[in-house]
């Protein structure tokens, strides 16, 4: 099965599953929080369980990651031999679910020889599926993204920064040099990385992200034109349990402008 026909069936398992799984419990259900702070609730748990089966079915060859794992399960998945495998978060921006809040995703890749060979994200609440094939190119519901044009200067660009997680010195820095026109943080990471690549925002900074967070949507940026790279300016993609701090631009042009701004 190529790549285009993989994307095709994940796309319709994940919107079968956000459709008969995921909305079923949305302003039914209550988070409980993890070992680390985060939350989970019971159809995290459903989501994941019931992509996972789809995919064992028509993927036995792949294996599976994904953020609700076991501790025992995520800390030896590397160790083990894989042709492939699924990296899942099934659902990404949990919080937000738990307080219906509308801006929640499903993010799903294919990663292959220690790289992400294709993409998806999917937001029930508009309806948009982001896919990306690598060396392919990124596609809304279908559609090739063409973006509008994007600012010349950081200092006209909108960025979403989760100040949560960052330095403080560098949090500090944000607030009272800020160096962009405006600021938001919406809390899915997956769709951030979608917007970015979409042009709704120009830059973007994130203090904490694993790889269920990012696989998919770093995937759909870059193929969309962005431009990314770890605070430290190192690759961001890593078959790890490591969070990374990642920022990422809209194009080379702003990210040069963006990254002398965070280095500095």
């Amino acid at each position: 099965m190529n790549n285009h026909l993989i994307i095709n069936k994940i796309e319709s398992i994940v919107k079968l599953v956000s459709n008969d799984v995921l909305l079923q419990y949305f302003s039914k259900v209550k988070a409980q929080s993890k070992a680390d702070g985060s939350l989970i609730t019971q159809a995290d748990v459903d989501v994941q369980n019931a992509i996972k089966a789809e995919l064992s079915r028509y993927f036995p060859e792949y294996g599976f990651f994904a953020e609700e794992l076991t501790e025992t399960e995520l800390t030896s998945f590397f160790s083990e031999n894989h042709s492939g495998y699924w990296c899942l978060d099934p659902i990404d921006g949990t919080s937000n679910f738990a307080a219906t809040l509308p801006y929640f995703s499903i993010s799903l890749a294919l990663v292959i020889n220690k790289e992400t060979v294709l993409g998806l994200i999917y937001d029930p609440v508009r309806d948009e599926c982001f896919t990306a094939v690598k060396g392919e190119g990124a596609q809304l519901n279908g559609q090739k993204i063409i973006r509008p044009e994007a600012p010349q200067k950081l200092s006209e660009c909108i960025a979403i920064v989760d100040f949560k997680r960052l330095p403080n010195d560098l949090a500090t820095k944000l607030v009272t040099q800020s160096p962009y026109r405006s600021q938001r943080s919406f809390g899915s990471i997956a769709l951030d990385w979608c917007w970015l690549a979409l042009g709704r925002v120009q830059v973007y900074l994130h203090g904490k992200q694993m790889l269920w967070d990012y696989a998919a949507g770093l995937l759909i940026a870059e193929e969309s034109g962005c431009v990314s790279c770890t605070i430290d300016n190192d690759t961001i993609f890593e078959e790890s349990l490591t969070a990374k701090k990642v920022i990422a631009s809209i194009d080379n042009s702003i990210h040069k402008q963006w990254l002398g701004f965070i280095k500095i």
